[in-house]
């Protein structure tokens, strides 16, 4: 017998979109239920197949029908609609009403939808996936109870079952090279790569087994160095999921393994977690170093505060999505926390906790919890500390320091459900804080100016907290003493995050020698201070413009105040990016004229058009997902493909040119077509505006192509700007941001440093000026090297504006070229480091 198929017609007029190209994890991920979306033409929502209304939400944007067959089909009109309160929508019908197919069901308002900053993309899910066999999604253009949008073939369960073996897989035994087993990192490589799969995957380890689409459900299999695993899959794809995944894992994972596969270590005997270090001195409390450092200062003792939640909840539908909408806003502040810190590689803590607010074990054990009658936070709290339970006991400290990851993106999403902010920590001048756990969040918002280290009695080394205290140079210790907290706010001590050691009551003798060092360094950066408004000129006279990276008015402005020349790159994504919609032209033009304001009309103002693509697409500008978005459709090549957002963007930036010396920048420039094709939208939009101020036009050169072709886009442009980031990975061919290669991936690489002194050759042949907004302009091991090329300007970090400064005041421009070419002569990166570490004081 053949499976049963039925056709869901298309519930509103307009183009069919793939669901995984919504802009809503929610949907996109299939959460709520795999489907179509449309963008509609027509307001009416009608019934796409005959049956009965089962649940209407109480703001009329969504409504679920079951079909005569048993299919509950979702409608969702639009997305995070919710939150107009049934504000521009009308319901035609009513729950347990029997509809035909094409009936009118909601009637909406796109336009007040739209202006009130709402996408109309509305959503056709099945939330009981468990009774279709195949989803078969049309596309193209469609018209309301007419075009077959979506069809379905049912589960057949007349059938017999099919054989347990008919479609299951299991590897041979992998042994695990990583030397610290699957944590987190190469748990959540794995993870994802099995999420790619249709069939059920499991990870077997012994007798255990563990849901391979799930980053907790791996951690807590424990699996550590030397164990054997296997794969095991059942479905469609189970033979390509264990050859696939079974390679995954004898690789490391994507994690540096050393060379080869490492012997496996003989398996420990089982033994009680290791006591924690204690001292023998009654004014020394003992702990492990979490990030090094010294700090002295007062006792101030951090307590977690408690969130209420209630039991019972609403109905299951209603519960379910104050879940969703609270994951979703989850979501969007560690995207926010992430775009807070400079380093890449601590901000990818955030990106794991996002991995987890999608984990499915913890949304089957939360969606159980809902389904049996409690509310969203109940069941959400169950299920978070469940797991972060689970990792506590575990003997690996990696994977046990994980729990705290965990219960820091529960809290989160906790607070949201309840309805509560998180409580401000408000600490007094020179705290030492002291808490049983410190989390992630915590630690990436404490006040620099009066938090001078901290102790928990938690953690350990390899904690994420650990990584960013280090990442914001805090002197911290984790595992310490529980005595400590029974310490008195105010007491005096020093803490000595190198060693791990906490001393209460010091000898003032202690405290000066201590107080003496950090004077020392603190003298360096208040003459540095001093002299920030000074000009960069080295000591045989060669003037260096030192210049800023922004994203936003504030750095702007602080810029200025810390002695910087102008803006060398203003990153304009910021406009665009956690947002729903484009900013209006009116919206970028009073930014960007603000900004050229708090520079004035004696500074440079670099504004680097668009540069986002499939590494960060937006919501309102679908894209396809690219196996590779790094070298897919990115920077100026989006922009030219979606041209109205680049002349929008254009006209804004050209309305601030009375303000600023104003320059603009094209990234992600490859041929010279590009740049005359960018070129002529600049010029006309200017003759449109009638704009006749001085304005430059410049490229980023982040691609090998340009820089060898240097000489001949000096012809074309005003100016170059070096992205050291993207031109680093481009030529060695490797991400930066991965974790094996990432280390490998440098800027002083004698190959990138040989195609920057390409491009200032050829940039210099005809009279044009180059900076480098990379990285390594922020780095005074590279700067001598730098100026001995002959860039031109630095665009550098705003904190880092006077201590730059200060460096190339020190240098001689004729020593600086003596030493470019030495460098540039040499074979390997570690050669470069090692020479300029020499140099540097």
């Amino acid at each position: 017998m053949s499976n049963q198929r039925i056709e869901l017609l298309a519930p509103l007029t307009g183009l069919i979109v793939p669901i995984e190209t919504v802009p809503d994890p929610v949907f996109a991920q299939k959460m709520v239920g795999d489907g179509v979306s449309i963008d509609p033409t027509s307001n009416v929502l009608v019934a796409p197949a005959n049956g009965r209304v089962t649940q209407l939400h109480s703001s009329h944007h969504a409504v679920t029908l079951t079909t005569t067959e048993g299919v509950e089909v979702l409608l969702h009109i639009g997305l995070d609609t919710v939150m107009l309160k049934g504000e521009g929508f009308k319901a035609l019908v009513k729950e347990g009403d029997n509809v035909r197919t094409g009936q009118p069901l909601i009637e909406f308002n796109s336009e007040f939808i739209m202006k009130a900053g709402k996408s109309i993309l509305t959503e056709m899910v099945i939330t009981n996936g468990d009774k279709i066999a195949a989803y078969l999604p049309a596309n193209g253009f469609a018209r309301a109870g007419l075009t077959p949008a979506l069809t379905l073939e049912l589960v057949d369960l007349a059938a017999p079952a099919p054989a347990a073996t008919s479609d299951a897989a299991l590897s041979e035994p992998v042994k695990v090279p990583n030397p610290t087993g699957l944590h987190a990192r190469p748990a959540a490589v794995l993870a994802n790569s099995a999420k790619t799969y249709k069939s059920d995957v499991k990870l077997v380890r012994g007798n255990d087994e563990g849901n391979a689409k799930s980053v907790v459900s791996i951690m807590g299999l424990e699996v550590k160095h030397g164990d054997e695993v296997r794969v095991k899959a059942t479905g469609s794809d189970a033979q390509a999921a264990i050859k696939a995944l079974a390679e995954l894992i004898r690789s490391g994972c994507g994690e540096d393994c050393g060379p080869g596969v490492p012997a496996p270590a003989p398996k420990p005997v089982m033994k009680p977690v290791a006591k924690k270090p204690h001292s023998t001195d009654p004014n020394v409390l003992a702990g492990v170093s979490a990030s090094p450092g010294l700090a002295v200062g007062q006792i101030f003792q951090v307590k977690q505060d408690v969130i209420e939640v209630r039991e019972q909840g609403d109905n299951a539908q209603v519960e379910r999505r104050r879940l969703d909408d609270a994951l979703k806003e989850a979501r969007q502040q560690l995207e926010a926390l992430k775009a807070e810190i400079e380093d890449e590689s601590k901000a990818e803590i955030f990106a794991a906790h996002q991995e987890l607010l999608a984990d499915p074990d913890l949304l089957d054990i939360a969606i159980s919890g809902i389904t049996n009658g409690k509310s969203a936070g109940f069941a959400w709290r169950s299920a978070f500390t469940t797991y972060a339970d689970k990792l506590a006991k575990l003997q690996n400290e990696v994977l046990a320091g994980r729990a705290n990851d965990i219960r820091d993106v529960g809290r989160r999403v906790l607070r949201l459900l309840a309805g509560v902010k998180e409580a401000e920590l408000i600490v007094p001048e020179n705290a030492i804080l002291i808490a049983e756990e410190l989390t992630p969040s915590d630690t990436a918002s404490l006040d620099r100016t009066k938090v001078l280290g901290f102790a928990t009695t938690g953690g350990g080394a390899t904690s994420h907290v650990a990584i960013l205290a280090r990442s914001l140079n805090i002197p911290a210790i984790c595992g310490i003493e529980e005595a400590v907290l029974q310490l008195a706010n105010g007491t005096p001590v020093i803490l000595d995050g190198t060693k791990g050691t906490l001393r209460k009551n010091p000898s003032q003798v202690e405290v000066t020698q201590i107080r003496d060092k950090q004077a020392a360094l603190a003298k360096k950066r208040a003459e540095e201070l001093a002299s920030a408004m000074h000009p960069a000129i080295t000591r045989d006279g060669t003037r260096v413009e030192v210049v800023a990276n922004i994203g936003g008015l504030d750095e702007a402005k602080q810029g200025v105040e810390l002695g910087g020349e102008g803006v060398g790159l203003l990153r304009s994504e910021f406009l665009y990016l956690e947002r729903t919609d484009a900013p209006s032209e009116q919206e970028q033009t009073q930014i960007y004229s603000d900004i050229a304001k708090a520079l004035g009309t004696e500074r440079t103002l670099v504004i680097r058009t668009l540069d986002v693509g499939g590494d960060k697409p937006l919501p309102y500008l679908p894209m396809p997902a690219e196996e590779n978005p790094f070298l897919g459709v990115r920077g100026i090549r989006l922009c030219l493909a979606a041209p109205e957002i680049l002349r929008t963007q254009v006209r804004a930036i050209l309305r601030a040119a009375p303000y600023a010396k104003l320059h603009v920048m094209f990234p992600m420039i490859a041929s010279l077509e590009e740049v005359r094709e960018a070129k002529a939208v600049i010029a006309e939009e200017r003759a449109a505006l009638g704009i006749t101020a001085d304005i430059k036009v410049g490229i980023m050169v982040e691609v090998p192509s340009t820089a060898v072709m240097s000489e001949l886009f000096a012809r074309e442009v005003d100016f170059f700007s070096i992205g050291t980031n993207d031109l680093t990975q481009y030529t060695l061919a490797m991400d930066r941001g991965h974790p094996k290669l990432a280390k490998q991936a440098d800027a002083l690489h004698p190959g990138v440093l040989r195609l920057i002194a390409m491009t200032v050759k050829g940039a210099h042949t005809h009279g044009k000026w180059v900076g480098v907004c990379g990285g390594i302009a922020s780095d005074p091991l590279a700067v001598p090297v730098l100026l001995g090329i002959g860039v031109d300007e630095l665009s550098v970090s705003v904190p880092a504006i006077p201590a730059i400064k200060a460096l190339v005041r020190k240098l001689n421009k004729a020593d600086c070229v003596k030493l470019a070419n030495e460098v540039l002569q040499m074979g390997t990166a570690a050669e470069v480091r090692a020479k300029l570490a020499t140099l540097v004081d």
